[in-house]
Protein backbone atom coordinates (compact mmCIF):
# COMPACT_ATOMS: atom_id res chain seq x y z
CA UNK A 1 0.00 0.00 0.00
CA UNK A 2 1.48 3.50 -1.06
CA UNK A 3 2.40 5.59 2.07
CA UNK A 4 1.32 8.98 2.50
CA UNK A 5 3.16 12.81 2.85
CA UNK A 6 2.60 14.61 6.20
CA UNK A 7 4.31 18.12 5.88
CA UNK A 8 5.54 20.05 8.97
CA UNK A 9 6.63 23.89 8.81
CA UNK A 10 6.95 26.79 10.95
CA UNK A 11 8.65 29.46 12.38
CA UNK A 12 12.01 28.70 13.56
CA UNK A 13 11.71 27.86 18.00
CA UNK A 14 7.62 27.01 17.09
CA UNK A 15 8.48 23.00 18.63
CA UNK A 16 8.42 21.55 15.14
CA UNK A 17 11.16 19.35 15.45
CA UNK A 18 10.51 18.11 19.48
CA UNK A 19 6.64 17.58 17.61
CA UNK A 20 7.75 15.56 15.14
CA UNK A 21 10.27 13.54 17.17
CA UNK A 22 7.33 12.40 19.19
CA UNK A 23 5.06 11.44 16.38
CA UNK A 24 7.83 9.09 15.10
CA UNK A 25 7.89 6.99 18.61
CA UNK A 26 5.08 5.45 17.45
CA UNK A 27 5.77 2.40 14.97
CA UNK A 28 2.03 1.87 14.83
CA UNK A 29 2.09 4.95 12.34
CA UNK A 30 5.12 3.52 10.00
CA UNK A 31 6.61 7.28 9.92
CA UNK A 32 9.86 8.12 8.01
CA UNK A 33 11.47 11.26 8.24
CA UNK A 34 12.44 12.72 5.34
CA UNK A 35 16.29 13.36 4.50
CA UNK A 36 17.23 16.68 3.03
CA UNK A 37 19.85 18.05 1.09
CA UNK A 38 22.15 20.64 1.97
CA UNK A 39 24.78 22.27 0.45
CA UNK A 40 26.11 23.40 3.58
CA UNK A 41 29.42 21.30 5.38
CA UNK A 42 28.68 18.78 7.85
CA UNK A 43 28.62 20.01 11.52
CA UNK A 44 30.47 18.03 14.40
CA UNK A 45 29.56 14.27 14.19
CA UNK A 46 26.79 15.00 11.20
CA UNK A 47 27.26 12.21 8.11
CA UNK A 48 25.63 11.68 5.02
CA UNK A 49 22.71 10.23 4.36
CA UNK A 50 21.77 10.78 8.14
CA UNK A 51 21.42 14.02 9.25
CA UNK A 52 21.46 15.26 5.93
CA UNK A 53 22.75 14.37 2.14
CA UNK A 54 25.46 16.52 1.77
CA UNK A 55 26.35 18.08 -1.62
CA UNK A 56 28.24 20.58 -2.86
CA UNK A 57 26.77 24.28 -3.87
CA UNK A 58 27.65 23.26 -7.59
CA UNK A 59 26.26 19.13 -7.54
CA UNK A 60 23.05 21.06 -5.78
CA UNK A 61 22.39 23.45 -8.61
CA UNK A 62 22.94 20.57 -11.19
CA UNK A 63 20.10 18.41 -9.63
CA UNK A 64 17.84 21.36 -9.39
CA UNK A 65 18.32 22.04 -13.42
CA UNK A 66 17.99 18.11 -13.56
CA UNK A 67 14.63 18.72 -11.36
CA UNK A 68 15.55 16.44 -8.84
CA UNK A 69 13.80 18.26 -6.10
CA UNK A 70 10.41 18.37 -4.56
CA UNK A 71 11.34 21.89 -3.35
CA UNK A 72 14.28 24.04 -2.23
CA UNK A 73 15.41 27.24 -1.39
CA UNK A 74 18.53 28.99 -1.24
CA UNK A 75 19.17 30.67 2.30
CA UNK A 76 22.27 32.43 2.08
CA UNK A 77 24.42 32.57 -1.06
CA UNK A 78 25.45 29.01 -1.86
CA UNK A 79 23.41 27.53 1.05
CA UNK A 80 20.96 25.48 -0.26
CA UNK A 81 18.38 23.28 1.54
CA UNK A 82 15.92 20.54 -0.25
CA UNK A 83 13.53 17.77 -0.42
CA UNK A 84 14.91 15.21 -3.11
CA UNK A 85 11.88 13.74 -5.34
CA UNK A 86 13.85 10.29 -4.99
CA UNK A 87 13.82 9.99 -1.18
CA UNK A 88 9.82 10.37 -0.71
CA UNK A 89 8.86 8.44 -3.70
CA UNK A 90 11.25 5.68 -2.63
CA UNK A 91 9.92 5.38 1.22
CA UNK A 92 6.18 6.58 -0.14
CA UNK A 93 6.22 2.97 -2.53
CA UNK A 94 7.37 1.38 0.19
CA UNK A 95 4.41 1.69 2.08
CA UNK A 96 6.03 4.87 4.75
CA UNK A 97 3.95 7.39 5.70
CA UNK A 98 6.54 10.21 4.86
CA UNK A 99 7.12 13.38 7.23
CA UNK A 100 8.86 16.24 6.11
CA UNK A 101 10.11 19.35 7.79
CA UNK A 102 9.91 22.06 5.54
CA UNK A 103 9.87 26.26 5.17
CA UNK A 104 6.13 27.51 4.57
CA UNK A 105 6.95 27.75 0.32
CA UNK A 106 7.81 24.31 -0.21
CA UNK A 107 5.23 22.90 2.42
CA UNK A 108 2.14 24.54 0.80
CA UNK A 109 3.60 23.68 -2.72
CA UNK A 110 3.99 19.89 -2.29
CA UNK A 111 0.93 19.91 -0.49
CA UNK A 112 -0.38 21.16 -4.35
CA UNK A 113 1.73 18.43 -6.16
CA UNK A 114 0.39 15.62 -3.69
CA UNK A 115 -3.13 17.09 -2.73
CA UNK A 116 -5.26 14.09 -1.09
CA UNK A 117 -2.08 12.16 0.15
CA UNK A 118 -0.70 14.88 1.61
CA UNK A 119 -1.51 16.76 4.81
CA UNK A 120 0.03 19.50 5.79
CA UNK A 121 0.42 20.95 9.29
CA UNK A 122 2.01 24.67 10.73
CA UNK A 123 3.18 24.97 14.15
CA UNK A 124 2.05 28.09 14.92
CA UNK A 125 3.53 29.66 18.40
CA UNK A 126 1.31 31.65 20.71
CA UNK A 127 2.65 34.61 19.64
CA UNK A 128 5.87 36.80 18.47
CA UNK A 129 6.69 37.91 22.15
CA UNK A 130 6.80 34.29 23.25
CA UNK A 131 9.04 33.22 19.99
CA UNK A 132 11.54 35.65 21.33
CA UNK A 133 11.34 34.47 25.17
CA UNK A 134 12.12 30.48 23.38
CA UNK A 135 15.41 31.96 20.91
CA UNK A 136 16.64 33.60 23.96
CA UNK A 137 16.17 30.85 26.22
CA UNK A 138 17.90 28.42 23.65
CA UNK A 139 20.88 30.26 23.72
CA UNK A 140 21.88 29.08 20.37
CA UNK A 141 21.83 32.48 18.66
CA UNK A 142 23.42 35.91 18.71
CA UNK A 143 20.86 38.72 18.88
CA UNK A 144 21.28 39.63 15.41
CA UNK A 145 20.21 35.95 14.36
CA UNK A 146 17.29 36.45 16.80
CA UNK A 147 15.70 39.20 15.05
CA UNK A 148 15.95 38.08 11.48
CA UNK A 149 14.37 34.50 12.82
CA UNK A 150 11.68 36.89 14.18
CA UNK A 151 11.19 39.13 11.22
CA UNK A 152 11.17 35.89 8.93
CA UNK A 153 8.57 34.19 11.55
CA UNK A 154 6.32 37.00 10.87
CA UNK A 155 6.41 36.52 6.94
CA UNK A 156 5.50 32.59 7.59
CA UNK A 157 2.64 33.06 10.01
CA UNK A 158 1.18 34.44 7.11
CA UNK A 159 1.34 31.12 5.53
CA UNK A 160 -0.55 29.69 8.26
CA UNK A 161 -4.61 29.58 6.55
CA UNK A 162 -2.55 27.78 3.29
CA UNK A 163 -2.26 24.23 5.52
CA UNK A 164 -4.99 21.90 6.24
CA UNK A 165 -4.20 22.21 9.92
CA UNK A 166 -2.82 24.87 12.40
CA UNK A 167 -1.66 23.56 15.79
CA UNK A 168 -0.76 26.66 18.45
CA UNK A 169 1.93 25.44 20.54
CA UNK A 170 0.89 26.71 23.28
CA UNK A 171 1.45 23.84 25.75
CA UNK A 172 4.45 21.08 24.59
CA UNK A 173 2.20 18.37 25.76
CA UNK A 174 -1.32 19.46 24.11
CA UNK A 175 0.33 20.23 21.03
CA UNK A 176 1.83 16.91 20.54
CA UNK A 177 -1.46 15.43 21.74
CA UNK A 178 -3.19 16.71 18.83
CA UNK A 179 -0.37 16.40 16.55
CA UNK A 180 -0.49 12.45 17.04
CA UNK A 181 -4.35 12.55 16.57
CA UNK A 182 -4.66 14.69 13.37
CA UNK A 183 -1.95 12.40 12.29
CA UNK A 184 -3.28 8.96 13.12
CA UNK A 185 -6.40 10.12 11.76
CA UNK A 186 -4.79 10.82 8.48
CA UNK A 187 -3.18 7.84 7.63
CA UNK A 188 -5.83 5.56 8.95
CA UNK A 189 -8.21 7.48 6.42
CA UNK A 190 -8.96 5.39 2.96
Amino acid sequence: MQGKLIIFSAPSGSGKSTIINYLLQYPDLKLSFSISATSRPPRGTEQNGIEYYFLSPDEFRARIKKGDFLEYEEVYKDRFYGTLKEEVEHLLKAGRNVVLDVDVVGGVNIKKMYGNLAKSIFIQPPGLTELRKRLENRGTDTQDVIENRLQKAEYELSFAPKFDTVIVNDNLEKAQQEALQIVTKFIHES
